[in-house]
């Protein structure tokens, strides 16, 4: 569970949005910008057929009726910008299905850096964060989570044709990999402590030469343009990149390395809106919203297990 230097990007979706959503799930539907996207504003109007919300009381976050959302927005499917520069994607779309519940309105806000959004949630920048971020001890010991999605592992994108011949991660020893900075996958290869990554144990010998860059979107780019042997990103995504290029670029050659689930981020002060999150999560998966929204998005086989 990502060049773009994009302003903060403010989402305000109101509770009205968020069951046009639900229906359109149950319907079975299915940046590099420059400039900041304009956010999408709709008046905060209650549905008529809206459940019974939960009770928020004494949650300090949810006081002014918004939970800011903290994301960097480039990880298709997962979250990223449509053709109108507002975010969309499976996480948005679940996060619209608990806010009705929670009977809150949302905010999803562009933050400057992934690598720093374990960093910029602890400091209160916003109320949770959530980014595809992979639930790893190194996480759990900095941030509480939401368990949500997965366990996903990472996928391997290669060339079309998979010139190097590559079927698994001990197949990118001595090569050239792209990886979006701060992600799992760089701990992957690179590790930290307490966890070997590869150019510790199986390519301590032939170490793999990892560039990262900003955003996953530049890494598949320099992939694309022959400049690297492989891209490692979360499975959806690499599944995705690949269909978008309808393998004419890229293609996936392998998928599950070492899988994770996906969290909503949570400061470890922040106990009462973990609850209210859990039980909203709780709500969705009993009724049928969760797994509607995964198939919209394709993304069923990666439930929450």
């Amino acid at each position: 569970m990502r060049p773009r230097s994009l302003r903060p990007l403010l989402l305000l979706i109101s509770l009205a949005v968020a069951a046009l959503l639900l229906l359109a799930a149950c319907e079975d539907e299915e940046g590099d910008g420059g400039e900041t996207p304009t956010a999408a504003e709709t008046p905060a109007e209650t549905p008529e057929a809206t459940v019974e919300a939960i009770d928020i009381t004494g949650v300090a976050e949810l006081e002014d009726g918004v939970l800011t959302v903290g994301s960097d927005i480039a990880y298709a499917p997962i979250e990223y910008l449509d053709d109108d520069q507002i975010p969309v994607g499976l996480d948005v779309d679940l996060m619209a299905a608990m806010a009705n519940v929670l009977g809150v309105q949302f905010e999803f806000l562009q933050v400057a850096d992934f690598g720093a959004i374990v960093e910029d949630l602890k400091v209160g920048r916003y109320d949770v964060v959530m980014s595809a971020i992979s639930i790893t001890p190194t996480r759990e010991a900095e941030i509480a989570f939401v368990p949500y999605f997965g366990p996903v592992g990472t996928g391997i994108l290669v060339p079309a044709g998979n010139p190097k011949g590559i079927a698994g991660p001990e197949d990118l020893c001595g090569l050239k990999v792209a990886a979006q900075v701060g992600t799992y996958q760089v701990t992957q290869v690179e590790g930290e402590e307490g966890t070997p990554g590869l150019n510790d144990t199986t390519c301590a010998d032939n170490p793999i030469t990892l560039t990262t860059f900003p955003d996953n979107p530049t890494a598949v780019q320099e992939l694309a343009l022959g400049r690297v042997d492989a891209e490692l990103a979360d499975d959806p995504v690499a599944v995705y990149s690949a269909a978008q290029s309808e393998g004419n670029l890229v293609e996936v050659a392998s998928t599950r390395f070492e899988a994770a689930p996906y969290g909503i981020g949570v400061r470890k002060d922040s106990p009462a809106l973990r609850a209210v999150l859990q039980e909203a999560l709780d709500r969705i998966m009993a009724d049928g919203t969760y797994l509607a929204l995964l198939q919209k998005w394709e993304q069923e086989l990666f439930a929450l297990q």
